[in-house]
């Protein structure tokens, strides 16, 4: 199931930056998209833990529905960014023992910045405020999932009333 919906947001979330138009602002361009880029970074976690290493193909499956629902060029630089960052929490998820919500937490912290880098990169929207404005949204997304992991594990933990 975790799959399907990654493969579903990643294809939606490159729907939202074809189609939604940027919101101007003093640091440089908003995307909405970006906020939505930071809960398909932790589906991903979710997805992987259910189809380990065959997550690729997943992504791969994603590129493919992306480039016939939007524009081909911005979908081949979301691609390309998702398997940069899928690359380091690969990395992440098998070499650290650490709880999911850790996990997800310290594979953030490395893939929010590279997937942001390469995407912008290669879509040419690269540029510090737009770059920093993507990490910051993305990051938000990301620690309000993290949040509700944690606060669903504590709740587990509490003794019965």
């Amino acid at each position: 199931m975790w799959t399907a919906v990654y493969v579903l947001a990643i294809v939606l979330v490159n729907w939202l930056f074809d189609t939604v138009p940027p919101i101007a602002t003093p640091l440089g361009d908003f995307r909405l998209a970006a906020v939505v880029v930071g809960v398909v970074l932790v589906l991903r976690d979710y997805a992987q833990r259910e189809v380990g290493h065959r997550i690729l193909v997943a992504t791969l499956l994603a590129g493919i529905l992306t480039w016939y629902m939007t524009n081909p060029f911005l979908a081949l630089a979301s691609i390309t960014a998702f398997y940069i960052s899928e690359m380091a929490d690969w990395a992440i998820f098998s070499f650290t023992r650490r709880p999911l919500q850790s996990r997800i937490l310290i594979s953030s912290l490395v893939s929010v910045p590279l997937d942001s880098f390469a995407f912008l990169y290669l879509a040419n929207f690269l540029s510090p405020a737009t770059f920093s404005m993507q990490v910051l949204s993305k990051a938000a997304g990301v620690l309000i999932v993290w949040a509700m992991l944690r606060a669903r594990e504590q709740a587990k933990l509490r003794p019965a009333a």
